[in-house]
């Protein structure tokens, strides 16, 4: 398939909101989701002889995608915000999930606003289950800054969401409805349980 132009446009097709949909978590943007994810489907062409058909494709596409937004993220490596915390794993941090009518795209959304380090170490350890031991391997970072940057995320997405709260409640009491309203599904099994998100 490495050369059958019509096989990888029907693999693009058929795997393209898989593929989007991890790289989204990982990006800033749509933008920048897409063309990681290209870089992504490049690989997928160039070396699919490395493709062990006994395995799940899907899965090997998966890590594939995941690779690729974590160079991008190495290619593009700003750690101003990253900082030791020796002992933040001692740091209670209760879910970021609170009394709230968020849905997955609402807090996609908030992921993506985050500065990209945090973003990135959010999104290995509570959504992909790495350990920080293998953040920091993976990302050239030390196992302080990958828990600290965990904690700042889970910090600044705490806040982001007690704000759309806030508004949210906020437009009820004046009869007001925005313009970009919050979806009343519930976040706990939208976001945490059935997206299999560690807390």
């Amino acid at each position: 398939m490495k050369q059958d132009r019509k096989s990888q446009k029907v693999l693009y097709k058929t795997f393209y909101g898989f593929s989007m949909a991890i790289c989204l978590r990982y990006a800033g943007n749509r933008d920048e989701a897409a063309e990681v994810m290209n870089q992504g489907f490049f690989k997928v062409f160039t070396r699919i002889e490395s493709y062990d058909a006994d395995r799940p494709f899907k899965a090997w596409l998966g890590r594939i995608m995941m690779n690729v937004s974590i160079d991008y993220y190495r290619a593009n490596l700003k750690m101003a915000y990253a900082e030791d915390l020796d002992n933040a794993e001692h740091i209670y941090d209760a879910s970021v999930a609170t009394d709230n009518n968020l849905n997955y795209n609402d807090l996609l959304a908030m992921v993506q606003q985050l500065p990209q380090g945090y973003r990135t170490v959010f999104n290995l350890f509570a959504i992909d289950g790495y350990s920080h031991e293998e953040i920091a391997d993976m990302l050239n970072i030390n196992i302080g800054t990958s828990k600290s940057n965990l904690f700042k995320a889970r910090q600044k997405l705490k806040q982001m969401i007690a704000d759309a709260d806030a508004s949210v409640n906020y437009n009820k009491e004046i009869n007001f409805t925005p313009v970009v309203a919050m979806n009343g599904a519930n976040i706990k099994p939208a976001f945490y349980n059935n997206k299999g998100i560690r807390e």
